[in-house]
This record gives structure tokens, sequence and C-alpha cells, in this order.
């Protein structure tokens, strides 16, 4: 059976590091060669958003490292991934076409919620211990050296996830010249902390309640927890022994005992005291500790796309219910986005051979549909302009933020003129692929909206065909849909597909109404196709 060797490489805030591995729809995938090397990228871009060259130099040395190293395992594919370290750079753009003439390797800066999504699948890929213990309330902590990502688990949904600039580097960093002047750091990193940790608290746990308390991390989280046992559970109690002994050493004797580079060791204590507050805050009795990183989460994703493996958990929902969430707390009106979403992906399943898009990009209208009246909460009057603004400033768990602009895009057209190719490209830097792909979602948001105008749920079926030259939209309601027939017409001229006439054509259980209702639509350039 065929055999494919796979590297995953993450530049991270404090070390570049590189796992290969080997996949097959037999074994999955399976790790095969792990190294690190330590490079502080996060102390030049927390302190003054760029790098010096002599750091980026550095940089381009590992990679090019790594390249041998993948010569020499037959590597066939990899993806490198930089995180808060390239991603708060004030114009990394530079930084990553110099690291590809200088080394061949294309790097992706992933947006928190990407990187969280992977690694959250990295723990999703030890599917019996991560699916029992997301039976009950489950909060994820992965404490990276820019940031720290939070993830609350309520019956196996991901109800929460939000980004902190609480990373382990960026502490030390911010703290360094005070930790000289105290002899308790960890009250005085509590005290840099906590303002934070209040506001999240007050925020989003209100009534929920946390069981389980899993750490992800890196090398460092292994490290910092290596004499634990089997199961990789640590109980409240050892923890608390552990920190203790911890926050009593020095920088000097941590690197000894723990056989680490001062710089590293330098990290331990911001870690433990972000853990310890919110072992405090989630009341968590135990910490699982499962040992798998960012590189194992880009593996997993490769694998599962590549159908090397099928995971048992759907993390299409978590997407989905992240969104849901979202859309609940700015008080979008439920009915009307359940009766829209059915009319819009009935629309978008019947039109495929028009529009040919994917399942990605169902995904995507999903939550432009659950999104699309958020912006209400903040103005009524300025509905699109608010709704695009709150989609663009929320990180969505699994989407890049490219596909948060499209969405946002895509609902911020959804009641405003659609503007040419340079028009919009100019204000948001959109590619030509996903401005077609924007344009194509709100032409079907618009569609779905109007025909729920009245926010009656009015729709009860829709059957939607596509013969010769005519769209057909059949719609089965016993009430009466003058208004949103009436309305629908304002949305003709968007709709339109080039070198055809294409008609819409209602049909009506309500006798108060003709059988059949037929608008043509203007020839245009097409939207849909």
């Amino acid at each position: 059976m065929a055999v494919t060797t796979f590297a995953a490489i993450d530049i991270g805030s404090y070390e570049v590091s590189m796992k290969i591995f080997e996949m097959s729809k037999r074994i999955g995938f399976r790790e095969i060669n792990d190294v690190r090397y330590q490079l502080e990228l996060g102390r030049g871009t927390y302190a003054a958003g760029r790098l010096e060259m002599e750091t980026v130099d550095e940089l381009c040395e590992i990679l090019n490292d790594f390249k041998r190293m993948m010569a020499e395992f037959g590597v066939e594919s990899w993806r490198a991934c930089a995180t808060s370290s390239l991603r708060e750079l004030e114009n990394p753009v530079i930084i990553l076409e110099q690291i590809y003439q200088r080394t061949g390797i294309r790097v992706e800066i992933l947006s928190n919620a990407e990187q969280h999504f992977l690694g959250y699948k990295s723990i999703a890929a030890i599917e019996s211990g991560f699916k029992k213990a997301i039976q009950k309330g489950t909060a994820i902590l992965d404490i990276g050296g820019g940031n720290l990502q939070i993830s609350l688990f309520d019956k196996d949904a991901l109800v929460l996830t939000q980004s902190i600039r609480m990373g382990s580097l960026r502490i030390r960093e911010r703290l360094k010249e005070l930790e000289k002047t105290t002899p308790h750091y960890d009250r005085l990193i509590e005290e840099f902390i906590r303002n934070d940790l209040i506001s999240f608290q007050r925020l989003y746990l209100k009534d929920k309640e946390i069981s389980n308390l899993i750490l992800m991390g890196d090398f460092l989280t292994d490290t910092i927890f290596q004499d634990r046992s089997g199961e990789n559970i640590i109980t409240k109690e050892e923890f608390l022994k552990k920190y203790e002994t911890i926050v009593n050493m020095s920088d000097h004797d941590l690197a000894e005992s723990m056989e680490l580079e001062p710089e590293y060791a330098s990290l331990i204590v911001p870690n433990m005291v972000i853990i310890r507050n919110f072992i405090e805050i989630f009341q968590a009795e135990a910490l699982w500790i499962p040992g798998v990183s960012l590189l194992d989460g880009i593996a997993y994703d490769y694998a599962e796309k590549n159908k090397y493996l099928k995971s048992v958990h759907n993390f299409e929902n978590d997407i989905l219910v992240a969104s849901r969430n979202i859309a609940k707390r700015y008080s979008s009106g439920k009915n009307h986005i359940a009766g829209t979403t059915d009319v819009a992906l009935d629309i978008f399943d019947s039109t495929r051979k028009i529009h040919g898009m994917g399942k990605r990009e169902r995904l995507l209208l999903q939550i432009a549909v659950l999104l699309h009246d958020c912006g209400k909460y903040i103005s009524m009057s300025e509905v699109a302009e608010c709704s695009y603004r709150i989609i663009m400033a929320t990180e969505i768990i699994g989407l890049s933020t490219e596909e948060r602009q499209v969405i946002a895009s895509a609902v911020r057209y959804n009641t405003r003129e659609f503007g040419c190719y340079k028009e919009i490209n100019r204000e948001t830097s959109m590619n030509r692929g996903n401005y077609l792909l924007t344009a194509k979602l709100t032409a079907i948001l618009r569609l779905a909206n109007a025909m729920d105008r009245s926010h009656y749920q009015k729709v009860k079926a829709l059957n939607v065909t596509l013969k010769d030259r005519i769209l057909y939209l059949v719609v089965d309601s016993a009430r009466d849909v003058s208004l949103e027939l009436g309305l629908l017409k304002d949305k003709k001229e968007f709709l339109s597909i080039p070198e055809k006439s294409i008609y819409l054509s209602f049909a009506s259980s309500n006798v108060k109404l003709p059988s059949l209702c037929t608008l043509c639509l203007d020839m245009k350039p097409g939207i849909l196709s």
C-alpha cells in the first residue's frame, strides 16, 4: 500500500520545529522524526513589530536544514506555518518573500482561528481520550509564546473560542525589567494578566460548568510535566505542589533541573501562572496533557483532506456552532436565520451546475446567513456595515482571514450596491477568485433573504430546477407571499447569467395569488457562473 511522507513545520515565537510523518490509508499517520531549533522570533516582533536581518538569516538557515532533512526522508509534501511571531510584523510580506527566495519554502501565516483549529485537531486525533473528555464541560488551553487560545466545549459541541495576548514570551519581554525589582515574580505576572482574566470570566463563563481542563502546548509544556502519569493526567494537588516548587526557583536552577537552555527556562514561570489562574477560574480538579502540538494538527489536517483517515468528530459542525454563538451574542433572529438558511441551501444545491462551488463554499454561505443581521445589535440604519465590521473583528475557529473577508463582504453587499473588482480590491485587497466567490454568495444570500422579507418564514418548501435557460423556483406556501415576490424584483440584476435569459417562476398554494408568476431577469455579466 502506498505510503506518503509529509513534513509539518511550525515557525513559532521561541522555536522553529518540524515533524515528519508517514501516511497511508492503512496506518493513518505516524510520526517518524521530530526536530526543533531555539529561535526567539517573538522578541523582535512583540517589542518593535520587526525582525533583525540576523534573525531572518538564522531562520533561513534553519529552514534550509529542514529541507535537507526532508530530502533524506523522501518527503513528498509539506506545509510550513507561522503564528503570531510573523503575524504581528508590521510588513510580513517582505519577510515571507525573503524566506521563499532563500529557501524555496512558502510559509503560510495562520490567523488565530486557523492556528487554534489545527491545534484542536491535534487533540481530536487522540480520538478516544478527546471524545471522552468533551462529554462534559471542557476547556482547552493552548499557551504559545505570543498568545493564549481558550476553547470551551459543552456536550461535544464547541461553544466558544477566544484568543488573548497572554503568551509566555510576550509576558516575559514586557516584565523583564520589573522582574529584577520584585522577590515575587509570579505575583507580578498575576497582576499583569488579572484584568484580562476577569474580563474573560465575566463575558464568557457566566453559568458554564467546566469539569475538564486540557492543556495543549509544545515541547516546553511536555518538559514541565515530564514526570506525569501514564495517562497524562495531573491532579490539581499535584499541579499546585509543582507550582510552588517552580516559582521559588531561579531561571538558572530551572534550566539545570529540566535540562533546558536559560532562555527557555525563563518562560516556565509565566506558563505556570497562566495555568494556575485558569485552574482556579474553571475550578478544575485535574489537567489532561495529551502531549500534542500544532505540528500534529497540521499533519492530521493533511491526512484528513487527502483521505488517509476519516475523523469521527464533525469539525465542520464546530465552525457552525461557533458562528451560531456569535449570532446569538448579537441577538440575531433565530427563526429568520433558520428559514433563510433552508432557502439559501436549496438554491445552492440546485444550481451547482451554474456556480460550480463545493462543500467549503456551502459552509461559507451558511455562516453568511447566520451572521447577516448581527449588525442590528449596533445600528438599525447601518446593518450591513456594522455586520461587516463585527465579522471582521471576530475570530471564527476554523476560518482563515480570507474566508472571513468573503463572508463579511457577502453580508455587506446583501443590501448594498456590489462594486466592481477594482473598487472592492482597493478597500479589502481581495483577490479575483475571492471577489467572484463573494459575488456568487451575495447573489444567493440576496435571493434567500428576500424570500423571507417579512420574517414570517412563509416558504415551507422550495424546489429549484434549471431547465434550458429557465431557472424555476417553485415555492410552497400557504400564506400570501406578495411582499417577497414584489421585493424580489430588486434583486434581479444581480442574478443574471451571461448569454442566457433567466426566469424565476413561483408557484404558490395560496389561492389569493396566480398559480404561476414569472420574472425575467436582465442579461448582465454573470454572477453565478
